[in-house]
């Protein structure tokens, strides 16, 4: 049996995205996206974010941020349109690699040239603050990242406790 032309159609419109349908939650990747009741916007049941859609070219916004975060839906998954177009080259991580070793190798190296004394009480100063160096770049580094990437941490360890409590609780 051949497939007709409405067939085709009937099966490429199954996974767009429609006010009808339950999608996972972009933001919080645990709740469900919904329509909201007379309203032209969606809502996830888990972080409460409300999003604007827009049926013909399948994306989502999130319309209660300052940002202006935007998905696209591939009919399984949310795929992020926010960074359309950029590519991750070598010359960011070897920015950020600069960014991180750089000042613990300059605190390091003059540490090295200027020893303290020895057997002073401030000899263990130098490391320890080549470590704070180098701990303090890293975390700048880590929450550049994570911004970037906007993934909620706090959201999703207080849905993950969520859950834990729900199954200990049953």
């Amino acid at each position: 049996m051949l497939p007709t032309a409405e067939n085709i159609e009937m099966m490429k419109n199954i996974n767009l995205l429609s006010e009808r349908g339950i999608y996972p939650c972009p933001v919080c990747r645990c709740g469900q996206v919904t329509a909201m009741t007379l309203m032209e916007a969606m809502n996830c049941d888990t972080c409460f974010h409300i999003f604007a859609p827009d049926w013909e070219q399948q994306r989502l916004k999130l319309a209660d941020s300052e940002v202006a975060l935007t998905w696209h839906w591939t009919g399984k998954r949310w795929k992020d349109s926010s960074r359309a177009g950029f590519e991750s080259h070598w010359g960011y991580w070897l920015g950020g690699l600069l960014f991180v070793s750089l000042p613990t190798i300059l605190v390091g190296f003059s540490a090295y040239l200027f020893p303290p004394l020895p057997g002073s009480r401030g000899a263990w100063f130098p490391l320890v603050w080549m470590g704070i160096v180098f701990v303090t770049h890293l975390i700048c580094l880590l929450w550049l990242v994570i911004e970037y990437y906007q993934f909620p941490f706090f959201l999703y360890f207080q849905t993950w406790g969520q859950r834990w409590r729900d199954r200990r609780g049953s």
